[in-house]
């Protein structure tokens, strides 16, 4: 720890805090409102911008949406070595206004009988712009808001982050199921679907507007202050100086993120395929289990502050290994089994939902913390939980075993225990300090 950088008082602005909170929160909001309204409306995209009949065109529209999880790690490290030198809050005034402007442009392209390929080829580039600025966005808002929120309430303004997730992505599906129930099938294929992507914009104008009134975190002030170091090591060196906390995030994320692709994007498409739920039934599941889990997170992050970040992952990890499949098999039983194992798998994954923002920010020194909690963050992302919907399907379709995605996200459960083994607990210390370096 460097003697010449001392902590600021983190209670002297609570105004402050507030705006970072709201600042960080709905840029959060505005990546899965395209997330939900993307998964929920794939039918009338795919029908509306690609060729051939509905089976293919839906496999191409769900492929698309893969290609932001591939071109994510690129953004992780591009914006976040940029945040490293010039600050978190020009890179996420930026990302954000990307984010949201491509999620727009997608409600305005031309359908593909009117343009042929042009359609899907437009599709494909503003989701490789949504990807890239995506890959900057989380990890750039976790650290601004880790690095604004004081030392002993880290968990529990942090989780006010994936507040902002749940929100954004039930806020999507909610509008999206909204307006195929009022305005019926033909409307919705013919414009309806579009409407959803056009609210876009004014959430991206308010998360932007909130960012440029910010000053940039007292941590990255004293940080800048007090060295003459500008520069941002590239991935490759960022994993040979710190490879332990990349490789402890990766772990981590690898079960964090399976489960959160599962329950998020894959639980409709199963309950619907599998379990034969209506498919209105299949989208109200999820939502309801959402809301349940946005109601406990506040309450998670507050008790991670309390007992430390490790016990509440232990607790969720080991919760979801005993409890997955026999929750799955409840999920089996019909509509009311679906909704109280959704809710339990739910509340056991809050957990680790509600301290990500205060668990991997404070493992990075400030030098890097952007660029290696990005980079690591997404490039495990990108090949497990981006996957996570189609590997489930497939181990279905070549075992035959409904519980495939139950025993799938056990193993990854066994993944993030061992990583977490080698995790230091960071609750309550500053982070000034590399919980690393001792």
């Amino acid at each position: 720890m460097n003697a010449s950088v001392s902590a600021p008082d983190p209670t002297a602005d609570r105004a402050t805090l507030r705006r970072a909170i709201a600042a960080s929160a709905v840029g959060n909001a505005t990546e899965w409102f395209d997330y939900g309204i993307y998964a929920y409306g794939v039918t009338y995209i795919s029908a509306a911008l690609f060729p051939g009949d509905v089976g293919e065109a839906v496999l191409f529209a769900l492929a698309t949406f893969a290609i932001s999880f591939l071109i994510r790690p690129l953004g992780g490290i591009f914006w976040g070595s940029l945040g490293d030198r010039v600050g978190r809050k020009s890179v996420l005034a930026l990302t954000i206004l990307l984010m949201s402007g491509a999620t727009l442009c997608v409600g305005l392209i031309p359908p593909y009988n009117s343009v042929g390929f042009w359609a899907p080829l437009s599709l494909v580039l503003l989701r490789i712009v949504q990807g890239f600025s995506t890959g900057g966005e989380y990890g750039g808002a976790a650290t601004f808001m880790a690095e604004y929120a004081p030392d002993d309430r880290r968990g529990f303004y942090g989780s006010f982050l994936e507040f902002g997730t749940l929100a954004g992505f039930s806020l999507g599906a909610f509008l999206m199921l909204s307006f195929s129930l009022f305005l019926g099938d033909q409307a919705m294929h013919d414009w309806g679907w579009r409407v959803p992507f056009l609210v876009a914009a004014p959430m991206g104008l308010v998360g932007a507007y909130l960012r440029a009134r910010m000053e940039d975190t007292p941590v990255f002030r004293a940080h800048e202050t007090a060295s003459q170091a500008r520069s941002s090591p590239g991935l490759i060196a960022l994993l040979a100086r710190h490879r332990r906390p990349m490789l402890v995030v990766g772990g981590l994320v690898v079960a964090l993120n399976v489960v959160n692709y599962t329950l998020l994007s894959y639980m409709p498409t199963y309950l619907q395929s599998r379990i034969g739920l209506s498919p209105d039934e299949a989208l109200a599941v999820p939502l309801l289990g959402m809301l349940f889990m946005m109601l406990f997170l506040p309450f998670a992050g507050r008790l991670s502050d309390r007992i430390g970040r490790r016990p509440m992952w232990s607790f969720s990890l080991i919760g979801l290994f005993l409890l997955v499949a026999p929750l799955y098999m409840l999920m089996g039983t019909g509509l009311v089994g679906a909704c109280v194992g959704f809710i339990l798998l739910g509340l056991l994954y809050v957990p680790q939902l509600a301290t990500i923002s205060a668990t991997f920010p404070a493992m990075f020194p400030t030098r890097v913390r952007f660029a290696g909690f990005a980079g690591a963050y997404n490039i495990s992302t990108s090949i497990f939980g981006g996957t996570a919907p189609a590997i489930n399907s497939g181990l279905i379709s070549v075992t035959g075993n409904e519980l495939m995605p139950a025993y799938y996200m056990m193993a990854t459960c066994v993944v993030g225990l061992i990583a977490l083994r080698f995790m230091p607990e960071t609750a309550g210390r500053t982070l000034y300090e590399d919980p690393f370096a001792r």
